[in-house]
Protein backbone atom coordinates (compact mmCIF):
# COMPACT_ATOMS: atom_id res chain seq x y z
CA UNK A 1 0.00 0.00 0.00
CA UNK A 2 1.90 3.31 -1.48
CA UNK A 3 1.35 6.62 -0.05
CA UNK A 4 1.25 10.11 -1.68
CA UNK A 5 0.26 13.73 -1.08
CA UNK A 6 -3.44 14.88 -0.68
CA UNK A 7 -2.23 17.89 -2.95
CA UNK A 8 -0.42 15.75 -5.79
CA UNK A 9 -1.03 11.91 -5.83
CA UNK A 10 2.32 11.94 -8.01
CA UNK A 11 5.41 10.40 -6.65
CA UNK A 12 3.83 7.77 -3.86
CA UNK A 13 6.48 6.49 -1.06
CA UNK A 14 5.71 3.15 1.52
CA UNK A 15 4.53 3.38 5.11
CA UNK A 16 7.94 3.52 6.39
CA UNK A 17 9.09 6.65 4.37
CA UNK A 18 5.63 8.13 4.78
CA UNK A 19 6.09 7.83 8.70
CA UNK A 20 9.30 8.98 8.76
CA UNK A 21 8.90 12.27 6.56
CA UNK A 22 5.69 12.73 8.59
CA UNK A 23 4.40 15.69 6.35
CA UNK A 24 4.87 15.99 2.25
CA UNK A 25 7.28 18.28 0.66
CA UNK A 26 4.23 20.39 -0.45
CA UNK A 27 2.50 20.69 2.90
CA UNK A 28 -0.10 18.40 2.04
CA UNK A 29 -0.30 15.41 3.96
CA UNK A 30 0.37 11.66 3.29
CA UNK A 31 -2.65 9.39 2.85
CA UNK A 32 -3.47 6.16 0.15
CA UNK A 33 -6.39 5.63 -2.20
CA UNK A 34 -6.64 1.73 -1.73
CA UNK A 35 -7.96 2.02 2.14
CA UNK A 36 -11.46 3.03 1.10
CA UNK A 37 -12.94 -0.32 -0.65
CA UNK A 38 -9.82 -2.39 0.18
CA UNK A 39 -10.52 -5.64 0.87
CA UNK A 40 -10.66 -6.84 4.35
CA UNK A 41 -11.84 -9.80 6.54
CA UNK A 42 -13.08 -7.79 9.39
CA UNK A 43 -15.38 -10.74 10.58
CA UNK A 44 -12.65 -12.46 11.15
CA UNK A 45 -11.37 -9.79 13.92
CA UNK A 46 -14.23 -10.39 15.98
CA UNK A 47 -12.43 -13.50 18.26
CA UNK A 48 -9.11 -11.90 18.19
CA UNK A 49 -7.48 -9.72 20.96
CA UNK A 50 -6.35 -5.82 20.80
CA UNK A 51 -2.48 -6.90 19.96
CA UNK A 52 -4.13 -9.26 16.97
CA UNK A 53 -6.42 -7.23 15.72
CA UNK A 54 -3.57 -4.43 15.33
CA UNK A 55 -1.43 -7.13 13.65
CA UNK A 56 -3.73 -7.97 10.81
CA UNK A 57 -4.59 -4.28 10.59
CA UNK A 58 -1.07 -2.88 10.37
CA UNK A 59 -0.30 -5.81 7.95
CA UNK A 60 -2.72 -4.62 5.33
CA UNK A 61 -2.09 -0.71 6.11
CA UNK A 62 1.54 -0.44 6.57
CA UNK A 63 2.36 -3.09 4.36
CA UNK A 64 6.43 -2.51 4.14
CA UNK A 65 6.74 -3.69 7.54
CA UNK A 66 7.43 -7.09 7.82
CA UNK A 67 5.15 -9.42 10.24
CA UNK A 68 8.21 -9.72 12.50
CA UNK A 69 8.69 -5.93 12.37
CA UNK A 70 5.39 -5.25 13.40
CA UNK A 71 5.05 -7.90 15.99
CA UNK A 72 7.84 -6.55 17.90
CA UNK A 73 6.74 -2.66 17.57
CA UNK A 74 3.26 -4.23 18.68
CA UNK A 75 4.65 -6.44 21.66
CA UNK A 76 7.08 -2.86 22.94
CA UNK A 77 3.92 -0.41 22.45
CA UNK A 78 1.50 -1.56 24.72
CA UNK A 79 3.01 -4.82 27.35
CA UNK A 80 3.04 -3.19 30.12
CA UNK A 81 2.08 -0.04 29.45
CA UNK A 82 -1.80 0.21 30.84
CA UNK A 83 -3.69 0.23 33.56
CA UNK A 84 -6.56 -2.48 32.56
CA UNK A 85 -6.09 -5.61 30.79
CA UNK A 86 -8.66 -4.44 28.22
CA UNK A 87 -6.54 -1.86 27.19
CA UNK A 88 -9.78 0.60 25.51
CA UNK A 89 -12.62 -0.93 27.69
CA UNK A 90 -16.17 -0.41 26.91
CA UNK A 91 -18.52 0.55 29.90
CA UNK A 92 -21.98 2.11 29.93
CA UNK A 93 -23.20 5.53 30.40
CA UNK A 94 -26.83 5.66 30.52
CA UNK A 95 -28.41 4.25 27.35
CA UNK A 96 -24.97 4.64 25.36
CA UNK A 97 -21.37 3.29 25.74
CA UNK A 98 -18.23 4.79 26.54
CA UNK A 99 -14.54 3.84 24.80
CA UNK A 100 -12.39 4.34 27.48
CA UNK A 101 -9.47 5.27 26.04
CA UNK A 102 -7.50 7.23 29.04
CA UNK A 103 -5.95 3.79 30.52
CA UNK A 104 -1.87 4.76 28.98
CA UNK A 105 0.66 6.14 30.89
CA UNK A 106 -0.85 10.17 30.12
CA UNK A 107 -4.37 9.43 31.24
CA UNK A 108 -5.17 10.12 27.52
CA UNK A 109 -6.19 8.90 24.34
CA UNK A 110 -2.87 9.82 22.28
CA UNK A 111 -1.08 7.17 24.35
CA UNK A 112 -2.73 4.75 21.58
CA UNK A 113 -1.37 6.08 19.14
CA UNK A 114 2.12 7.40 20.45
CA UNK A 115 3.22 4.15 22.37
CA UNK A 116 3.33 2.93 18.87
CA UNK A 117 4.50 5.87 17.00
CA UNK A 118 8.14 5.46 18.18
CA UNK A 119 8.17 1.86 17.56
CA UNK A 120 7.42 1.95 13.80
CA UNK A 121 9.37 5.04 12.99
CA UNK A 122 12.53 3.15 14.63
CA UNK A 123 11.92 0.88 12.46
CA UNK A 124 12.21 3.12 9.40
CA UNK A 125 15.48 5.15 10.44
CA UNK A 126 17.47 3.00 8.31
CA UNK A 127 21.04 4.68 9.91
CA UNK A 128 19.05 8.23 9.54
CA UNK A 129 18.77 10.73 12.64
CA UNK A 130 15.58 12.16 13.37
CA UNK A 131 13.96 15.44 14.80
CA UNK A 132 9.98 14.71 15.88
CA UNK A 133 8.64 18.54 15.70
CA UNK A 134 4.74 18.51 17.15
CA UNK A 135 2.66 21.02 18.16
CA UNK A 136 -0.10 20.21 20.58
CA UNK A 137 -3.26 21.89 22.14
CA UNK A 138 -2.39 19.87 25.79
CA UNK A 139 -2.49 15.59 25.10
CA UNK A 140 -0.27 15.05 22.11
CA UNK A 141 2.67 17.05 23.57
CA UNK A 142 3.09 14.90 26.77
CA UNK A 143 2.08 11.24 24.84
CA UNK A 144 4.70 12.43 22.04
CA UNK A 145 7.60 13.00 25.03
CA UNK A 146 7.18 9.84 26.60
CA UNK A 147 6.78 7.84 23.81
CA UNK A 148 10.13 8.91 22.31
CA UNK A 149 12.05 9.76 25.19
CA UNK A 150 15.56 8.47 25.19
CA UNK A 151 14.98 7.03 21.58
CA UNK A 152 18.09 6.37 20.05
CA UNK A 153 19.22 8.65 16.85
CA UNK A 154 15.40 10.57 17.45
CA UNK A 155 14.89 13.91 19.39
CA UNK A 156 11.24 15.14 19.53
CA UNK A 157 10.30 19.14 20.15
CA UNK A 158 6.69 19.90 21.10
CA UNK A 159 5.29 23.18 21.20
CA UNK A 160 2.17 24.29 23.30
CA UNK A 161 0.21 27.55 23.43
CA UNK A 162 1.21 29.45 26.60
CA UNK A 163 -1.32 29.64 29.36
CA UNK A 164 -4.17 27.74 27.26
CA UNK A 165 -3.30 24.29 28.45
CA UNK A 166 -4.41 22.89 31.90
CA UNK A 167 -2.32 22.93 34.79
CA UNK A 168 -1.70 18.83 34.64
CA UNK A 169 -1.02 19.64 30.97
CA UNK A 170 1.16 22.22 31.59
CA UNK A 171 3.31 19.82 34.45
CA UNK A 172 3.13 17.17 32.57
CA UNK A 173 4.75 18.37 29.83
CA UNK A 174 7.30 20.54 31.74
CA UNK A 175 8.49 17.58 34.21
CA UNK A 176 8.89 15.87 31.08
CA UNK A 177 12.54 13.52 31.25
CA UNK A 178 14.85 12.82 28.82
CA UNK A 179 18.39 13.99 26.98
CA UNK A 180 16.72 13.66 23.56
CA UNK A 181 13.19 16.26 24.57
CA UNK A 182 12.62 20.28 24.45
CA UNK A 183 9.30 21.97 24.95
CA UNK A 184 8.29 25.43 24.97
CA UNK A 185 5.33 27.22 25.49
CA UNK A 186 4.50 29.38 22.01
CA UNK A 187 2.70 32.98 22.40
CA UNK A 188 -0.48 31.68 21.03
CA UNK A 189 -2.65 29.59 20.59
CA UNK A 190 -2.62 26.30 19.56
CA UNK A 191 -3.34 27.45 15.76
CA UNK A 192 -0.35 29.66 15.86
CA UNK A 193 1.65 26.57 16.93
CA UNK A 194 0.33 24.14 14.26
CA UNK A 195 1.11 27.06 11.75
CA UNK A 196 4.74 27.49 13.27
CA UNK A 197 5.71 23.82 12.82
CA UNK A 198 4.00 23.88 9.44
CA UNK A 199 6.14 26.70 8.46
CA UNK A 200 9.16 25.45 9.66
CA UNK A 201 8.46 21.94 8.05
CA UNK A 202 8.04 24.18 4.64
CA UNK A 203 10.97 26.49 5.00
CA UNK A 204 13.75 24.76 6.72
CA UNK A 205 13.42 21.02 6.06
CA UNK A 206 16.23 20.74 3.23
CA UNK A 207 18.44 23.21 5.06
CA UNK A 208 18.03 21.01 8.36
CA UNK A 209 18.82 17.55 6.11
CA UNK A 210 21.88 19.07 4.13
CA UNK A 211 23.45 20.85 6.70
CA UNK A 212 22.85 18.41 10.16
CA UNK A 213 21.96 15.26 8.24
CA UNK A 214 18.60 15.48 10.42
CA UNK A 215 15.19 14.74 8.74
CA UNK A 216 12.15 16.40 10.37
CA UNK A 217 8.88 14.47 10.80
CA UNK A 218 5.53 14.93 13.10
CA UNK A 219 3.90 13.04 16.00
CA UNK A 220 1.10 15.17 15.30
CA UNK A 221 -1.84 13.13 13.51
CA UNK A 222 -1.16 14.60 10.57
CA UNK A 223 1.50 11.42 10.67
CA UNK A 224 0.16 8.45 9.25
CA UNK A 225 2.39 6.59 11.49
CA UNK A 226 -0.05 8.48 14.32
CA UNK A 227 -3.44 8.03 12.25
CA UNK A 228 -3.13 4.20 11.66
CA UNK A 229 -2.81 3.09 15.45
CA UNK A 230 -5.97 4.76 16.19
CA UNK A 231 -8.28 2.65 13.64
CA UNK A 232 -7.78 -0.13 16.33
CA UNK A 233 -9.76 0.54 19.00
CA UNK A 234 -13.20 1.30 16.87
CA UNK A 235 -12.58 -1.95 15.85
CA UNK A 236 -12.08 -3.30 19.56
CA UNK A 237 -14.96 -1.69 20.86
CA UNK A 238 -17.40 -3.11 18.11
CA UNK A 239 -16.08 -6.58 18.73
CA UNK A 240 -16.61 -6.06 22.44
CA UNK A 241 -20.18 -4.92 22.16
CA UNK A 242 -20.62 -7.64 19.67
CA UNK A 243 -18.98 -10.37 22.27
CA UNK A 244 -21.35 -9.15 25.06
CA UNK A 245 -24.35 -9.55 22.87
CA UNK A 246 -25.23 -6.02 22.62
CA UNK A 247 -24.92 -6.32 18.80
CA UNK A 248 -24.42 -9.10 16.33
CA UNK A 249 -22.07 -8.86 13.80
CA UNK A 250 -23.52 -6.80 10.97
CA UNK A 251 -25.38 -3.95 12.44
CA UNK A 252 -24.19 -0.99 12.03
CA UNK A 253 -23.55 1.53 14.98
CA UNK A 254 -22.87 5.91 15.32
CA UNK A 255 -19.93 6.62 17.26
CA UNK A 256 -19.55 10.63 18.37
CA UNK A 257 -15.81 11.57 18.81
CA UNK A 258 -15.00 14.83 20.40
CA UNK A 259 -12.11 16.35 17.96
CA UNK A 260 -10.73 19.44 17.26
CA UNK A 261 -8.25 18.47 14.56
CA UNK A 262 -10.34 15.69 12.83
CA UNK A 263 -7.94 12.62 13.28
CA UNK A 264 -9.62 10.94 15.53
CA UNK A 265 -12.66 10.73 13.89
CA UNK A 266 -10.62 9.90 10.46
CA UNK A 267 -9.26 6.99 12.17
CA UNK A 268 -13.06 6.02 12.38
CA UNK A 269 -13.39 6.56 8.36
CA UNK A 270 -10.52 3.93 7.76
CA UNK A 271 -12.21 1.80 10.07
CA UNK A 272 -15.43 1.58 8.34
CA UNK A 273 -13.48 1.97 4.95
CA UNK A 274 -12.07 -1.24 5.67
CA UNK A 275 -15.61 -2.81 5.98
CA UNK A 276 -16.34 -2.19 9.95
CA UNK A 277 -20.06 -1.79 10.15
CA UNK A 278 -20.77 1.66 11.24
CA UNK A 279 -24.07 3.76 10.08
CA UNK A 280 -22.69 7.41 10.95
CA UNK A 281 -19.49 8.83 12.85
CA UNK A 282 -20.14 12.19 14.81
CA UNK A 283 -18.29 15.23 15.21
CA UNK A 284 -18.84 16.48 18.51
CA UNK A 285 -17.26 20.27 19.04
CA UNK A 286 -17.15 22.65 21.30
CA UNK A 287 -18.25 26.53 21.59
CA UNK A 288 -14.62 26.39 19.07
CA UNK A 289 -17.10 25.10 16.58
CA UNK A 290 -15.37 25.96 13.16
CA UNK A 291 -16.19 21.78 11.81
CA UNK A 292 -20.14 21.74 13.07
CA UNK A 293 -20.08 25.03 10.95
CA UNK A 294 -18.54 23.47 7.79
CA UNK A 295 -20.54 20.51 7.80
CA UNK A 296 -24.00 22.67 8.26
CA UNK A 297 -23.07 25.52 5.37
CA UNK A 298 -19.91 23.82 3.17
CA UNK A 299 -17.89 27.10 4.40
CA UNK A 300 -14.85 26.67 6.08
CA UNK A 301 -13.57 29.67 8.09
CA UNK A 302 -11.12 29.83 10.59
CA UNK A 303 -11.66 33.64 10.72
CA UNK A 304 -13.68 34.07 13.88
CA UNK A 305 -12.71 34.35 17.72
CA UNK A 306 -10.94 31.98 19.32
CA UNK A 307 -12.72 30.51 22.63
CA UNK A 308 -10.97 28.87 25.21
CA UNK A 309 -12.79 26.58 26.49
CA UNK A 310 -13.11 24.09 29.72
CA UNK A 311 -12.07 20.82 27.02
CA UNK A 312 -8.79 22.43 25.83
CA UNK A 313 -7.36 19.71 23.81
CA UNK A 314 -10.13 20.90 21.11
CA UNK A 315 -9.98 24.77 21.04
CA UNK A 316 -8.75 24.58 17.27
CA UNK A 317 -9.68 26.61 14.30
CA UNK A 318 -7.02 24.48 11.82
CA UNK A 319 -8.58 21.16 11.74
CA UNK A 320 -5.25 19.72 9.75
CA UNK A 321 -7.02 15.84 9.23
CA UNK A 322 -9.87 17.83 7.62
CA UNK A 323 -7.86 17.63 4.34
CA UNK A 324 -7.49 13.98 4.08
CA UNK A 325 -11.45 14.05 4.40
CA UNK A 326 -11.66 16.40 1.48
CA UNK A 327 -9.43 14.01 -1.09
CA UNK A 328 -11.69 11.16 -0.09
CA UNK A 329 -14.78 12.84 -0.58
CA UNK A 330 -14.18 14.98 -4.01
CA UNK A 331 -13.28 11.74 -5.30
CA UNK A 332 -9.43 11.68 -4.94
CA UNK A 333 -8.87 15.16 -6.89
CA UNK A 334 -5.76 16.28 -5.46
CA UNK A 335 -5.95 19.44 -7.42
CA UNK A 336 -9.19 20.44 -6.33
CA UNK A 337 -7.92 19.68 -2.54
CA UNK A 338 -4.65 21.87 -3.11
CA UNK A 339 -7.00 24.46 -4.37
CA UNK A 340 -8.61 24.52 -0.96
CA UNK A 341 -5.72 24.31 1.11
CA UNK A 342 -4.50 27.80 -1.18
CA UNK A 343 -7.59 29.69 -0.50
CA UNK A 344 -7.15 28.45 3.19
CA UNK A 345 -3.84 29.65 3.54
CA UNK A 346 -4.66 32.83 1.33
CA UNK A 347 -7.90 33.60 2.52
CA UNK A 348 -8.40 31.83 6.11
CA UNK A 349 -11.39 30.01 4.28
CA UNK A 350 -12.78 27.88 1.50
CA UNK A 351 -16.21 26.61 0.32
CA UNK A 352 -16.38 23.12 -0.97
CA UNK A 353 -19.13 21.61 -3.58
CA UNK A 354 -22.29 20.78 -3.14
CA UNK A 355 -21.44 17.30 -4.39
CA UNK A 356 -18.44 16.98 -1.74
CA UNK A 357 -20.68 18.50 1.21
CA UNK A 358 -23.73 15.60 0.76
CA UNK A 359 -20.77 13.16 0.40
CA UNK A 360 -19.35 14.27 3.82
CA UNK A 361 -23.12 14.23 5.38
CA UNK A 362 -23.55 10.74 4.37
CA UNK A 363 -21.12 9.59 6.46
CA UNK A 364 -20.72 12.24 9.70
CA UNK A 365 -23.11 14.15 11.55
CA UNK A 366 -21.93 16.97 13.84
CA UNK A 367 -23.15 19.07 16.53
CA UNK A 368 -21.48 21.14 19.49
CA UNK A 369 -21.65 22.28 22.97
CA UNK A 370 -20.74 25.11 25.01
CA UNK A 371 -19.02 25.29 28.12
CA UNK A 372 -22.11 25.32 29.92
CA UNK A 373 -23.30 22.58 28.25
CA UNK A 374 -20.38 20.43 28.80
CA UNK A 375 -20.87 21.29 32.78
CA UNK A 376 -24.28 20.21 32.26
CA UNK A 377 -23.25 17.28 30.71
CA UNK A 378 -20.61 16.42 34.04
CA UNK A 379 -22.89 16.77 36.31
CA UNK A 380 -25.98 14.83 34.41
CA UNK A 381 -23.26 11.79 34.10
CA UNK A 382 -22.29 11.87 37.79
CA UNK A 383 -25.83 12.46 39.40
CA UNK A 384 -27.68 9.99 37.15
CA UNK A 385 -25.18 7.29 36.34
CA UNK A 386 -22.22 7.75 38.50
CA UNK A 387 -20.19 8.38 36.49
CA UNK A 388 -17.07 10.53 36.31
CA UNK A 389 -16.33 12.07 32.69
CA UNK A 390 -14.22 14.82 31.39
CA UNK A 391 -14.84 17.74 29.88
CA UNK A 392 -13.88 16.79 26.14
CA UNK A 393 -16.12 13.74 26.85
CA UNK A 394 -18.88 15.56 28.08
CA UNK A 395 -18.94 17.52 24.42
CA UNK A 396 -19.50 13.89 22.97
CA UNK A 397 -22.48 12.80 25.55
CA UNK A 398 -24.01 16.59 25.19
CA UNK A 399 -24.15 15.90 20.84
CA UNK A 400 -25.02 12.29 21.89
CA UNK A 401 -27.96 13.18 23.16
CA UNK A 402 -28.97 15.76 20.82
CA UNK A 403 -28.62 13.53 17.81
CA UNK A 404 -29.55 9.73 18.81
CA UNK A 405 -32.27 8.25 17.43
CA UNK A 406 -31.92 4.96 19.31
CA UNK A 407 -29.30 3.23 17.21
CA UNK A 408 -26.24 1.98 19.85
CA UNK A 409 -23.72 4.46 20.27
CA UNK A 410 -20.29 4.78 21.41
CA UNK A 411 -18.42 7.65 22.40
CA UNK A 412 -15.14 8.06 22.96
CA UNK A 413 -14.00 9.09 25.76
CA UNK A 414 -10.51 10.79 25.02
CA UNK A 415 -8.90 11.81 29.09
CA UNK A 416 -9.41 11.10 32.85
CA UNK A 417 -11.69 13.52 34.24
CA UNK A 418 -8.60 14.11 36.86
CA UNK A 419 -6.50 15.19 34.00
CA UNK A 420 -9.34 17.72 34.24
CA UNK A 421 -10.11 17.87 37.64
CA UNK A 422 -10.72 21.29 38.55
CA UNK A 423 -13.03 21.92 35.67
CA UNK A 424 -14.97 18.88 36.39
CA UNK A 425 -14.89 19.12 40.10
CA UNK A 426 -16.63 22.79 39.96
CA UNK A 427 -18.87 21.47 37.52
CA UNK A 428 -19.71 18.74 40.44
CA UNK A 429 -19.63 20.84 43.94
CA UNK A 430 -19.23 24.43 42.74
CA UNK A 431 -15.04 25.87 44.19
CA UNK A 432 -13.00 25.55 46.59
CA UNK A 433 -12.11 28.53 48.36
CA UNK A 434 -8.42 29.70 47.96
CA UNK A 435 -7.37 26.42 45.36
CA UNK A 436 -8.05 28.66 41.94
CA UNK A 437 -5.29 27.33 39.79
CA UNK A 438 -4.17 24.16 42.03
CA UNK A 439 -4.90 21.70 39.86
CA UNK A 440 -3.46 18.73 42.89
CA UNK A 441 -6.28 20.11 45.64
CA UNK A 442 -9.37 19.95 42.72
CA UNK A 443 -7.72 16.17 42.24
CA UNK A 444 -7.90 15.12 45.71
CA UNK A 445 -10.63 16.52 46.70
CA UNK A 446 -12.63 15.20 43.56
CA UNK A 447 -11.28 11.82 44.69
CA UNK A 448 -12.19 12.15 47.91
CA UNK A 449 -16.05 13.53 46.95
CA UNK A 450 -16.36 10.59 44.51
CA UNK A 451 -14.15 7.83 46.13
CA UNK A 452 -12.40 7.48 42.53
CA UNK A 453 -8.64 7.46 42.66
CA UNK A 454 -6.81 9.55 40.29
CA UNK A 455 -4.35 7.90 37.86
CA UNK A 456 -1.07 7.52 39.38
CA UNK A 457 1.01 9.08 36.65
CA UNK A 458 -1.42 12.15 37.35
CA UNK A 459 -1.17 12.26 41.06
CA UNK A 460 3.14 11.36 40.72
CA UNK A 461 3.25 14.75 39.15
CA UNK A 462 3.23 17.23 42.08
CA UNK A 463 6.78 15.81 43.26
CA UNK A 464 8.15 16.32 39.97
CA UNK A 465 10.71 18.32 39.14
CA UNK A 466 10.11 21.02 36.29
CA UNK A 467 12.53 21.04 33.37
CA UNK A 468 11.37 22.91 30.78
CA UNK A 469 10.53 26.42 31.20
CA UNK A 470 11.09 28.27 27.68
CA UNK A 471 8.20 30.80 26.16
CA UNK A 472 9.08 31.72 22.93
CA UNK A 473 7.16 33.71 20.43
CA UNK A 474 5.70 32.58 17.55
CA UNK A 475 8.26 34.25 15.22
CA UNK A 476 10.83 32.29 17.24
CA UNK A 477 10.15 28.80 16.79
CA UNK A 478 12.35 27.84 14.20
CA UNK A 479 15.04 29.39 16.56
CA UNK A 480 13.72 26.60 19.50
CA UNK A 481 14.33 23.76 16.75
CA UNK A 482 17.52 25.20 15.57
CA UNK A 483 18.94 25.20 19.29
CA UNK A 484 17.04 21.62 20.00
CA UNK A 485 19.08 20.11 17.53
CA UNK A 486 21.93 19.70 19.30
CA UNK A 487 20.48 17.19 21.39
CA UNK A 488 21.22 14.51 18.59
CA UNK A 489 24.58 15.84 17.59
Amino acid sequence: MLYHSTRNSSDPVGSKEAILKGLCADGGLFLSDDIVGAEFDMRSLMDKSYEEIALSVFSKLLSDYSEEELKDCISKAYAGKFETDELTPVTELGKYYLLELYHGPTSAFKDMALCMLPQLMSKALNGRRVMILTATSGDTGKAALAGFQDAENIGITVFYPHQKVSDIQYLQMATQEGGNVNVAAVKGNFDDCQTGVKKIFAEYTKEIDDKYGITLSSANSINVGRLVPQVIYYIEAYKQLVKRGVIKYGDKIDFVVPTGNFGDILAGYYAKALGLPVRKLIVASNENKVLTDFFETGVYDKNREFVKTISPSMDILVSSNLERMLYYASGCDADYVAGLMESLSTNGRFEVTKEVLDKLREIFGYGYATNEESKEAIRKAYEKDGRLIDPHTAVGYKVADDLNDGTPTVILSTASPFKFAEDVYKALFGEIEGAEGDGFRYMDELSARTGEKAPKPLAELRSKEIRHRAVVDKEKMSDFVFDSLSCLK
